[in-house]
């Protein structure tokens, strides 16, 4: 049961009372806290990155943490400040899901170190230990290698038990670095997929990119779906009298 706003036990426990610098959401019934008016919170105050905490694992955290990121939000769980009704949901959402939803998944304190000293890649010293998004370490840094005129900045990790080969970890992955181990944004499940068996070459790069998006005229080729497309289509059809969908010879 609900009470009505303004009404006899409508309002917070004396002892859960926010304070006057908090915020407090709009309520909802779903378990997606990013359907609140959360995105106009985060929107106004200039957040883009979400560190997200609390109950349950595969319901609140993982449902706001997916809506964030597909929303184009940088995601962060801190895996032993969130909790759930029981070990199989939380080992799911922690070890699995997380991983592939968000930036990072660590600890309190290594989030708090985080902060306390390189949120990025400036700070990646030769010995870090590689950890993935699922908080699994990939290995050791032998190598930093600057960029060139012919490869990206990368990281070199040796080949291990785990790894036959080196990998060639580019520095655009590293999303975070905490005391001495430093975080990419790929679940080391995933490593052995990742084109990272050699330097990154910035040609490769190019190619894969395509060109810059200025440099494109129409999304699909033949026609584009812009609103802008689509008024001057209307237009040139409305002077030739050809308004079908087909386009003009």
């Amino acid at each position: 049961k609900m009470f009505l706003a303004g009404s006899w036990g409508a309002d917070f426990h004396p002892d859960l009372r926010p304070n006057d610098d908090e915020i407090v959401l709009l309520p909802h019934k779903g378990t997606d806290v990013f359907m609140t008016d959360l995105p106009d919170h985060l929107e106004r105050m200039g957040i883009t990155h979400l560190v997200i905490a609390g109950m349950t694992a595969n319901l609140c955290c993982e449902g706001t943490g997916r809506h964030a990121a597909e929303s184009g939000y940088d995601v962060t769980f801190l895996w032993d400040a969130i909790g759930s009704e029981n070990v199989p949901s939380y080992e799911a959402a922690v070890n699995l899901n997380y991983p592939l939803i968000g930036n990072a998944v660590m600890k309190v304190d290594e989030f708090l170190a985080a902060l306390d000293g390189t949120a990025s890649t400036d700070g990646v010293q030769k010995g870090d230990t590689v950890r993935g998004s699922d908080h699994l370490e990939i290995g050791t840094i032998e190598e930093i290698v600057a960029a060139t005129g012919e490869v990206e900045a990368h990281i070199i990790v040796p080949r291990g038990l785990i790894f036959e080969k080196e990998t060639f970890i580019p520095l655009d992955a590293v999303v975070r670095r905490a005391g001495t181990d430093v975080f990419v944004n790929v679940p080391k499940l995933v490593i052995k997929e990742m084109p990272w068996d050699s330097p990154p070459s910035r040609a490769d790069q190019r190619q894969k990119r395509g060109p810059a998006a200025g440099g494109v005229e129409k999304l699909y080729g033949s026609r584009s779906p812009s609103a802008h497309d689509r008024a001057t289509a209307a237009a040139i059809g409305a002077s030739t009298g050809h308004l079908s969908n087909e386009p003009l010879a």
